[in-house]
This record gives structure tokens, C-alpha cells and sequence, in this order.
């Protein structure tokens, strides 16, 4: 079995209920804690107390809820008290209301694990994307995809694709930046300048346009795609399996996984979550955990 902490998430967003229907019907090989405040937790089960009080409409105690939640499971793993933890979805802006200064799950996590370097991967039995840049305004896009950006993620993405998935050569694709990969420079320089220069230095192939890259990932071209932003990347993965698709942080040293969608606010306490993608993260954590690549005994 494979002990896998759940954090709850928003407690005004569906995560709560996406983990009280995940342990109504546990998928095989995992052994489930709930990571929040007992208050918040309805189901029957292994409980790890957070305490922190949600007010109903507070957008601040909803964020530290959140952030508390995250913590408590990290803690849990790095001592090795969990396999992994998998996350229901939060508020960015809640966590930061909450004086949790961070751009975003992955970045909290890199964080608390002692600064590491990490890649955000969304994959699904379709398509493995990998994102360069994360949760920044497009207009810093540009400045921020460097040689040295390109490389940690290649060489974080690499060393997942072997472990946690058990591929022994790795097939990378690199995502252009600009249409048509930049048109031998006429549509931008990113392309020739940066890009095509470390692709070939890491052995990888690239950079391909957006329009046919993932369509050659999708037909088993490649492993994953390295994608230069947060949207083109998390637009194709949706496309290609939302609902199935997880979530997963590369180079964390424990695994952790979540669902490919937001807190969803507009639907939250009406019971009509679907909660396919987070059983997809379960899963994945078990997966990965079977396989023994990430993280150690538990004490």
C-alpha cells in the first residue's frame, strides 16, 4: 500500500467534497490520511489536524486554511510519514490574502522542500507536458526563458521521465515561442537566439510551433513537450484529456500529485463535482510510489 496524504484544499471550492468522494471509493493501492481541519472533514477517516478556522466568506481564513493544509502534508513527507500527498485545488489569491507569498501551489512546495529546483508537469495517458515558465504575466515570458531556465527544466523533466515513469531515453520536445517557431527569425528571435541553440546542446528536438508539437507528442513522437508558458502548455493537455489529466511536481523529493482544474467556486456545495481527475492523481501517486523512485520508508 501507498500512504498518500490529502490536503483539502479551498474549503469555499469543491475540494473538499472531491476528497470525500475519492475516500467513498479509494482506488487499490492507497492507504488515505486527510491533511485540514477536523471541522472541515466529513467523511469517516485518518485524520492529520490543522489548526485553522474557516469563517464562511473570509477569503483570508480560506487561505490559510489552504496554505496549512499544504504545510502539515509536507511535513508529513519529508519525514517520511507519507509515500505522498496529493492536493485538491486552492486560491492563489486566498493564500496570498493569508500572507502566504506565493505565486502558486508548485512554488509553495519547492519552497517548504528546501528550495529545489522543480518543473511542472500536467500529464495523462495521452500527452506529458512540461512547463518552463509557470505562474508569470505573459509579457515577462520572453525575459524569463533563458538558457538556464530551459536546461533545469530539461534536466528536472529527464530525471522524472526515468523514475517515475520508467522510460530509459527520455524523447523531449521543445515548444517554440513564437508562430511557426519564430520563421527563421521574420516572427521573432527567441527561437534562434535561445532556444534552437539549447535544444541541440541537450539533445533534445525543437523547437517545433505550438500547432503541431503536442499533435506529434499526442501520436507517440515524443515523451513530453517542454512548453515555453503556462497556457500553451495547460491549453493543450486540456484539450487533449481534461478530466483525466494530473497534475504532477517534478523534482520535489516526494511525490505529489493533484487534479488539472480549479477550486470551480460556481459549483462548490451542490454535490455535482466530477471528481475523475483527482482519483487520475491518486492513482498516479500510487503508481509512482509502487514504483519506488521518489521518497523512502515510512517511519
Amino acid at each position: 500500500m501507498t500512504k498518500l496524504a490529502l490536503t483539502i484544499g479551498d474549503p469555499r471550492g469543491i475540494g473538499p467534497e472531491l476528497v470525500h468522494k475519492v475516500l467513498a471509493d479509494p482506488p487499490p493501492g492507497a492507504d488515505l490520511v486527510v491533511v485540514g481541519p477536523p471541522a472541515l472533514i466529513s467523511a469517516e477517516c485518518e485524520v492529520e489536524p490543522v489548526d485553522a478556522k474557516f469563517v464562511e466568506g473570509d477569503e483570508s481564513s480560506a487561505g490559510r486554511v489552504s496554505a496549512l493544509s499544504i504545510e502539515k502534508a509536507v511535513q508529513l513527507a519529508m519525514a517520511g510519514k507519507v509515500d505522498a500527498i496529493v492536493t485538491a485545488p486552492i486560491s492563489k489569491a486566498a493564500i496570498n490574502a493569508a500572507g502566504f507569498v506565493f505565486p502558486g501551489h508548485t512554488e509553495m512546495l519547492a519552497h517548504l522542500a528546501g528550495d529545489v529546483d522543480v518543473a511542472m508537469m500536467l500529464a495523462s495517458d495521452r500527452l506529458r507536458v512540461v512547463l518552463i515558465t509557470k505562474h508569470i504575466p505573459l509579457a515577462q515570458v520572453p525575459g524569463a526563458l533563458t538558457r538556464d531556465a530551459i536546461e533545469r527544466v530539461a534536466n528536472v523533466t529527464k530525471k522524472a521521465l526515468v523514475e517515475n515513469f520508467g522510460f530509459l531515453e527520455p524523447r523531449l520536445a521543445l515548444c517554440a515561442l513564437n508562430p511557426h517557431a519564430g520563421e527563421s527569425g521574420l516572427l521573432g528571435n527567441e527561437e534562434t537566439d535561445t532556444l534552437e541553440p539549447v535544444a541541440r546542446d541537450l539533445g533534445i528536438s525543437g523547437p517545433y510551433p505550438a500547432d503541431t508539437v503536442f499533435v506529434r507528442a499526442i501520436k507517440g513522437e515524443f515523451d513530453a513537450v517542454l512548453a515555453p508558458y503556462h497556457d500553451v502548455g495547460m491549453t493543450a493537455i486540456k484539450v487533449a484529456s481534461f478530466g483525466s489529466a494530473v497534475n504532477l511536481t517534478l523534482g520535489l523529493p516526494f511525490i505529489r500529485t493533484s487534479p488539472d482544474h480549479g477550486t470551480a467556486f460556481d459549483i462548490a456545495g451542490k454535490g455535482i463535482a466530477d471528481p475523475s481527475s483527482m482519483i487520475e492523481a491518486v492513482k498516479l501517486a500510487v503508481e509512482i510510489g509502487e514504483r519506488g523512485a521518489v521518497g523512502g520508508e515510512r517511519g
